[in-house]
């Protein structure tokens, strides 16, 4: 079963290698999507696919990259749309 889910997570996640890890991470897992600092300092993420892949990136994120502190995680599951065929870093 295919799942998504848009996430944004807080605490000190900018400047941290956050998007590049989750970008790598996703993409080992066959995870598409995006992920995206925002001006508030949190940072932004859309992943889809299979269901168990997708639920280990939103775990992913409570952690981040080493040098990462995450206080939250706000996640809103969604309906597979497939729209994406790779994941990225949007600027």
């Amino acid at each position: 079963m295919k799942k998504r889910a848009h996430v944004y997570v807080s605490g000190r996640v900018q400047g941290v290698f956050f998007r590049a890890t989750t970008r790598r991470e996703a993409r080992k897992r066959g995870v598409t999507g995006w992920v995206k600092n925002l001006p508030d300092g949190r940072v932004e993420a859309v992943f889809e696919g299979d269901e168990g892949s997708v639920e280990e990136m939103v775990e992913f994120c409570h952690q981040g990259s080493p040098s990462a502190s995450v206080e939250d995680v706000d996640v809103e599951w969604r309906d597979h749309k497939g729209e994406f065929s790779d994941f990225s870093i949007q600027y």
